[in-house]
């Protein structure tokens, strides 16, 4: 019999299948090593790198929710220079392509960081992350205001001919006015949701368990979220999804898939089991061949239809 295709493209990248490890929660790959290799993913996504090294938060950072975490990590890392040196040789051994996710401060620091990685051939496209605060503009989140977040794909749009995703967050009251704006600023595709913001109090000590006070709620609880945003920015936009938030089981990468996704993207599961990625990929095979699906894509927003 012949095993179904997983194959799937995302503006012009090919990826073998539609699994991957969310930013931030994969680093550069080093400590996943002993479980499996990631020549397995669709595509590595590089924690988020920066124009200057960050420092992050102030501990402590995380806190376990009900089916969930608050993470309040603050975008840690040693920056762009530091990833050339360090981050891009390891990557580079990958046989599968290698999205790096951009975080800043401004929009030059964006674009500075795509402008110097665009001549780096380990880097296959960029996933902009726009949750950040824009200093700028008093810390209002570019990715909270439309005409932001369509200034900040724009301008890196006009500096790399990489294929440029744009992650967005779900903190905004209509998720698919931002998911429109970017594509008309020339995206190839939008991946969400990120982190919802939220809060957690230690009664004992009467304090924010939080050093930062608040953090970004991921893991199952957010899922119904991601899945009923994933399903919304699916009707308004022609560009490709990449789902994400709550997927610990093939059945929830393949609900993401049905109501809409392209690909979807892995985070919080891979802290409870390294090898959920893997699985998923599996189980997705394993579904596809039940069904005598012959191709992933059959199933893209399946679940629209009639609606």
């Amino acid at each position: 019999m012949t095993k179904p295709s997983l194959q799937v493209q995302i503006g012009g990248l090919t990826l073998k299948n539609p699994v991957l490890p969310a930013s931030g929660t994969y680093g550069y790959g080093r400590e996943y090593l002993p479980f499996f290799t990631p020549d397995r993913f669709g595509a590595v996504v590089t924690k988020g790198v920066s124009l200057e090294p960050w420092p992050g938060n102030p501990p402590p950072r995380i806190v376990e929710t009900a089916a969930g975490m608050l993470n309040s990590i603050g975008l840690q890392n040693p920056g762009v220079e530091c990833f050339i040196r360090e981050g891009l040789p390891f990557v580079r051994e990958y046989q599968t392509p290698v999205i790096v996710n951009i975080v800043g401060k401004t929009i030059e620091e964006y674009v500075r960081v795509a402008e110097v990685l665009s001549d780096y051939p380990e880097v296959a496209a960029f996933e902009l992350n726009i949750s950040c605060p824009n200093v700028k503009e008093g810390g209002i989140a570019f990715g909270t205001d439309p005409e932001m977040a369509y200034r900040i794909t724009k301008a890196v749009r006009t500096v790399t001919r990489h294929p440029l995703i744009v992650k967005l967050s779900p903190n905004v009251t209509d998720i698919t006015l931002i998911a429109r704006k970017v594509e008309e600023a020339g995206a190839d595709a939008v991946s969400l949701i990120n982190t919802l913001l939220g809060m957690a109090i230690d009664i004992r000590k009467r304090r924010p368990v939080l050093g930062n006070l608040v953090g970004g709620l991921s893991g199952p609880a957010v899922k119904p979220v991601a899945l009923r945003m994933v399903w919304q920015v699916y009707r308004k936009v022609s560009i490709p999804i990449i789902g994400m938030g709550g997927i610990v089981t093939a059945a929830d990468a393949l609900e993401f898939i049905m109501a809409g996704a392209t690909a979807v993207a892995v985070g919080t599961g891979n802290f409870k089991d390294p090898t959920t990625v893997s699985r998923i990929i599996e189980g997705i095979e394993e579904f596809l061949g039940e069904e005598k699906i012959f191709d992933i894509t059959q199933l893209r927003g399946i679940a629209q239809q009639g609606f």
